[in-house]
């Protein structure tokens, strides 16, 4: 009986060393632990963020990443002394689920303030305000419209979805009269809409403001002042439980809001013009196309190209300037990315060297062309050229589509071509086959060709 008294004394002992030695928390220490998140990230030396692909936010380019919202999320974690990994979710319900199961420790993307996220979440950082706009083309002799009535009787061409819901709600506002064409092709996305506005194709499309505006500065002639719909807030998010994360969030984003670094970003995606002008060939008369055609010649050779297929590419590239920096940091007469020309043995500083530029350039074909070695060699040009204007993985990545679609993996045009396009598609570049996420494949398509085409006006008008 005396040893069953002192073993229940000693009971309260042994049940707190085993929950000591396995870990038990009670719920007081359970807060303590989850609301010093922000510290356990700095320990950690790493900060997880949680997005979705999109031109706004986080896509790969050239084999680097980049977006508006990865490139916050990489200056608030240097702010905090920790490096940057990101983690990609298909949709918003997704994002919010990785979250709240600690698969990442903020959402860096513009979520919507909506009361049925509000009570699960932190909202935090810079307050967002989106809303739709009218798509439509400008210039000479074109006058957009200026008001939501003179779209009676226009022919305006949407996707299922909060666009169309939203030309509908207006229609009835207005008594009728907008002719509104639900685009249902899967293969079609909102920003394809907005090319075939600029090309003259449809008249009118709708698009989030901020998608219009990027867009803006690939196509010129587009017009995006017409707003059709009420505001949305958004910003970024945490867990309920690291109010010290969510403060971090907003502090940095009041001081930084006019930073170089900040400022930047967003010139980068929503000002910066993503296509160059262009001169003619340099002399006719004299059999040149460039003052660098002696570099061509040289270092073709290490590739068995023609030499003016080298310099349709430079051409295209960066209109033979030598000092060009491209709005994703391509520099140089080849517009290599730096962490290219690093790996292709480029030393820093040389970038605006023409010679160099030249010389890590055809080592990069020379390693894409090995790449694509199963590719037949009178379709496998094509494919370099993608991959020299993309990176090699989103190539790969139509490759994948094609084969799994029951087309031709290693024929370009209306094969990988046709895949490469789609990439800018939910149902595509979030497909198990694809590794490499959102992509605007209508600039890498648009870039074979137009650096083949060129190659055949050389060859007619410059001798070899």
């Amino acid at each position: 009986m005396r040893r069953n008294r002192n073993f229940i004394k000693l009971l309260p002992v042994i049940l707190a060393f085993v929950c000591a030695i396995s870990g038990c928390h009670n719920k007081n220490n359970v807060k303590d632990h989850s609301t010093d998140k922000l510290q356990q990230i700095k320990d950690s030396g790493e900060l997880v963020v949680l997005t979705m692909y999109s031109s706004t936010s986080y896509f790969l380019y050239r084999g680097q990443e980049m977006g508006f919202q990865y490139e916050l999320g990489e200056q608030f974690a240097k702010s905090l002394g920790v490096k940057l990994r990101v983690e990609v979710a298909r949709n918003a319900r997704e994002l919010i689920g990785m979250l709240q199961s600690g698969k990442g420790d903020l959402i860096a993307y513009n979520l919507p303030i909506t009361k049925e996220w509000k009570d699960s979440l932190l909202y935090c950082g810079d307050e967002v305000i989106t809303h739709q706009v009218v798509v439509q083309r400008t210039g000479k002799n074109i006058k957009p419209i200026k008001d939501v009535t003179e779209l009676i009787g226009k022919d305006i061409y949407v996707k299922p979805g909060k666009f169309y819901n939203r030309l509908v709600n207006l229609d009835r506002e207005l008594g009728g009269g907008i002719h509104i064409h639900k685009v249902e092709t899967d293969s079609i996305s909102t920003e394809d809409l907005i090319t075939q506005v600029s090309q003259g194709e449809i008249p009118y499309t709708v698009a989030d403001n901020d998608i219009a505006q990027i867009n803006t500065t690939y196509y010129s002639n587009l017009d995006i002042s017409l707003p059709i719909s009420f505001d949305q807030r958004g910003s970024w998010a945490v867990r309920k439980d690291c109010p010290e994360l969510a403060a971090a969030a907003d502090k940095w984003f009041k001081a930084n809001k006019t930073s170089p670094d900040y400022t930047a970003s967003i010139k980068r995606y929503f000002e910066i013009r993503k296509t160059i002008p262009h001169s003619p060939i340099l002399s006719l008369l004299e059999g040149k196309i460039s003052h660098y055609d002696k570099l061509f010649k040289k270092y073709s050779q290490d590739i068995r190209w023609d030499w003016r297929l080298l310099a349709s590419l430079a051409y295209t590239e960066s209109n033979f300037d030598t000092t060009a920096v491209s709005w994703a940091g391509a520099k140089g007469l080849m517009q290599l990315m730096p962490i290219t020309a690093r790996a292709m043995g480029m030393q820093r500083g040389q970038e605006h060297s023409a010679d160099e530029s030249v010389k890590a350039a055809v080592k990069y074909i020379s390693l894409i062309d090995k790449t694509f070695s199963k590719v037949p060699k009178e379709e496998r040009l094509k494919f370099i050229l993608a991959a020299y204007n993309s990176g090699i993985g989103h190539i790969q990545d139509g490759m994948a589509l094609a084969r799994k679609y029951g087309k031709n993996q290693y024929i370009w045009k209306n094969n990988v071509e046709r895949y490469v396009l789609l990439k800018s598609n939910e149902e595509y570049y979030s497909d198990p086959v694809c590794k490499n996420g959102y992509f605007r494949g209508q600039e890498t398509c648009n870039f074979v060709k137009e650096v083949t085409g060129r190659y055949e006006v050389y060859k007619k008008k410059i001798p070899k």
